[in-house]
């Protein structure tokens, strides 16, 4: 059987080690390389071409929503599976709304992981049966009509707010993206507008709350 070739995301060293050592076990995987951040990912699924990429959500850089937008539009046949530790309705919703394929909780057990990597692998989506019917029926309800404002954000008004919920000033932020100051705070705007939210402070409650920072940033 030919192995299921994984790509492991995670900015904890120690996780890492573990993930790896355990994926390794299981007779049908294969870990091909190693990411520390979206960025690092994206680089690597280009150069690795995985079968899944296991994938965290809160990162430096590059936030996992984020970078599994861009690897599943850049190469369809690579899944991505999530891989974290919060199970309500808008961390899920928006994994999936970013096209992830899986959505697995970090206390899983071992049986669960390899379930949820060989449903992936042969195109079946897979949900952690923890996760509740009803934020499967409310992503349903939303995939059929309008979109939730975090949805409405565009890949780059994400990376913005990421780093606006980090500190950066305007001025950092266009360095870092090499874009105009002027476009950053046109973006930071409009993120306030489409968000409904008008200060930094509830811009950061709200990137911890959907995945997009962590408390410890």
């Amino acid at each position: 059987m030919k192995p299921i070739r994984v790509l492991l995301v995670d900015n904890h060293r120690l996780i890492r080690a573990g993930l790896r050592s355990l994926l390794e076990s299981m007779e049908a995987v294969q870990v091909i390389a190693e990411a520390s951040n979206g960025r690092e990912a994206i680089n690597l699924a280009k150069t690795h071409r995985p079968d899944i990429v296991l994938m965290d959500v809160a990162m430096p850089e590059m936030n996992g929503l984020e970078a599994t937008a861009q690897i599943v539009k850049a190469f369809p046949n690579t899944h991505v599976m999530i891989l974290s530790m919060h199970a309500n309705e808008e961390y899920v919703m928006q994994a999936l709304q970013a096209g992830a394929m899986g959505y697995v909780l970090k206390d899983a057990g071992v049986g669960e992981l390899e379930l949820a990597l060989k449903s992936i692998s042969g195109g079946e989506a897979y949900l952690s049966p923890s996760v509740s019917k009803h934020v499967i029926l409310d992503y349903v309800r939303r995939t059929g009509g309008e979109s939730s404002a975090s949805g409405q954000l565009t890949p780059r008004q994400r990376e913005i707010l990421q780093l606006l919920v980090k500190g950066r000033s305007a001025k950092e932020i266009a360095a870092q993206l090499v874009i105009s100051i002027k476009t950053v705070e046109t973006h930071r705007s409009q993120i306030m507008e489409r968000l409904n939210i008008h200060d930094v402070a509830g811009l950061v409650r709200y990137a911890i709350r959907t995945g997009l920072a962590t408390a410890d940033e």
